[in-house]
């Protein structure tokens, strides 16, 4: 009778035990869902903002048309991207013509110091920021995740029930060359 009742609280205890290991699981996959959301609140505010300053710059900088297409055409791709991959190539891309756009302003003096121009450069800047800040939070909710994931016994419960390792949001290894020199600025 005292075999039954132990075997039976060790089942009920092993059984309390992969709860909470799935509920665990789910707490960290949603917490990188809410990340991501997070991410989306703070590009949609910057591809709100990027046709009001190109157009500001176009006023400006006519002949410079090839770096606003790039700009325009990155923030289209941005709004097409579909997935977490697509999203991150489609962002680094946009920021890479924002930095373009920037170096360009820098050759204007008085597109400098119009009032517009520079609070929209304010704007973008404190919505880059956010965005950095929404990434790093982001990849600490993926790398959280992913760490559960692999982890003995988690790895048990997380590949009989779906879960997978999931995408870092980083510059990737076509980009990261670019990224890791000094922007050439010319007057």
């Amino acid at each position: 009778m005292i075999a039954l009742l132990v075997t039976a609280a060790l089942v009920v205890v092993l059984i309390l035990w992969l709860i909470a290991i799935y509920n665990r699981l789910v707490g960290l996959r949603n917490r990188r869902e809410n990340a991501y959301a997070d991410i989306d609140v703070q590009l949609k505010q910057r591809l709100d903002l990027i046709p009001q300053l190109v157009a500001t710059v176009k006023g400006y900088a006519a002949h410079e048309k090839g770096v606003l297409e790039k700009v325009t055409q990155a923030r289209a791709g941005v709004m097409g991207a579909q997935g977490v991959e697509a999203k991150v190539q489609a962002e680094n891309q946009l920021s890479a013509a924002l930095q373009g756009l920037r170096i360009t302003a820098e050759a204007y003096p008085d597109l400098k110091a119009n009032q517009n121009f520079m609070q929209l450069q304010e704007e973008i800047a404190d919505i880059e920021n956010k965005l950095a800040a929404s990434r790093r939070f982001f990849n600490s909710a993926t790398q959280e995740l992913n760490t559960a994931i692999e982890s003995f016994p988690n790895n048990i419960i997380a590949s009989r029930y779906g879960f997978s390792r999931q995408t870092l949001f980083s510059v990737g290894d076509e980009d990261r060359p670019a990224m890791e020199q000094a922007p050439v600025i010319k007057f």
